[in-house]
């Protein structure tokens, strides 16, 4: 039974991470989009600035 905790421990360690990762992700894809909307670059402000 040692190697089925030592697993329980293994498997929650990986699904924290992919967690934690996944909250980043969806975090700085929000940031991205809200800010590329207020702050346009390239093609968007150059059609402004005309």
């Amino acid at each position: 039974m040692l190697a089925a905790y030592i697993w329980h421990w293994w498997i929650g360690l990986v699904l924290l991470i992919a967690g934690i990762a996944g909250a980043v992700a969806l975090i700085g894809g929000y940031l991205k989009q809200v800010s590329s909307q207020r702050y346009p670059g390239g093609k968007r402000a150059r059609e402004q600035e005309l």
